[in-house]
C-alpha cells in the first residue's frame, strides 16, 4: 500500500493544493435507495484529471471527473444528480435503482 492509498481524499486535496495544483472536490450530499457510497464520500480531482477517492464508481465517477475539470476552469460549483429516473443514468452506469446527488466545487480560487 502506498502512502496516498492510506490518506483520505481531503488530505490528498490539501497536499495537491500545496503542490500548486488546481483541485476540485466532489462530495456525495444526498442518496436515495441503493447507492454505492454514503453521504459525505469524497473524490478529489486535479486540473489534469488525476483523482483520488470515490463518490460512486464506474462511469458515474468518469462523468464527475469530466465535470470537475470544467469546474476547475470556471470556478463555479455545480450539483450533479445521477439516478434511474434520469435518462443519463443508464449511460453513466447507475442502474442499481438508487439516486445520488454530488456537489462539485473548486478548492480555493
Amino acid at each position: 500500500m502506498t502512502d496516498t492509498e492510506t490518506l483520505d481524499p481531503l488530505s490528498i486535496a490539501e497536499a495537491w493544493k500545496a503542490e500548486g495544483r488546481d483541485v476540485a472536490i466532489a462530495t456525495v450530499v444526498e442518496t436515495w435507495g441503493s447507492a454505492p457510497r454514503p453521504v459525505g464520500s469524497h473524490l478529489v480531482i486535479d486540473g489534469e484529471g488525476n483523482f483520488h477517492g470515490s463518490v460512486s464508481g464506474g462511469c458515474v465517477e468518469g462523468a464527475v471527473i469530466t465535470e470537475a475539470v470544467d469546474i476547475i476552469g470556471t470556478g463555479a460549483g455545480k450539483m450533479l444528480e445521477f439516478g434511474v429516473a434520469d435518462e443519463t443514468a443508464w449511460r453513466v452506469g447507475l442502474s442499481c435503482g438508487g439516486r445520488i446527488r454530488v456537489y462539485v466545487e473548486r478548492l480555493g480560487q
